[in-house]
């Protein structure tokens, strides 16, 4: 596939980049390459490839949901750097 430095250029200005002349001429070349080589990739037959979601033979590896006692609200709140009657203080974030 054929890309032109005006391409080029548009797609680094689309990226925020700051190119130089040079970087834009290597990169309109390097972005061609790619493109025809991906061009080539959609030329492979690939009708007799059966699908593959998952490259490894995992199945559900979830542990099951158990119910189990909580923390009391005196270790919850024992590192906080701020507490006050049991709960976290922290600085409000809404004006009134």
């Amino acid at each position: 596939m054929h890309l032109t430095t005006d391409e080029v250029r548009h797609v680094a200005e689309l990226a925020k980049l700051r190119l130089t002349e040079a970087e834009i001429t290597q990169y309109t070349q390097q972005l061609a390459a790619i493109l025809d080589y991906a061009e080539l990739l959609q030329q492979v037959d690939t009708s007799h490839v059966l699908p593959t979601p998952y490259v490894l033979p995992l199945a559900n590896v979830m542990r099951d949901d158990v119910s189990e006692p909580s923390l009391s609200n005196a270790v919850a709140v024992a590192n906080a750097p701020d507490k006050a009657n049991g709960f976290f203080r922290v600085r409000a974030v809404f004006e009134e």
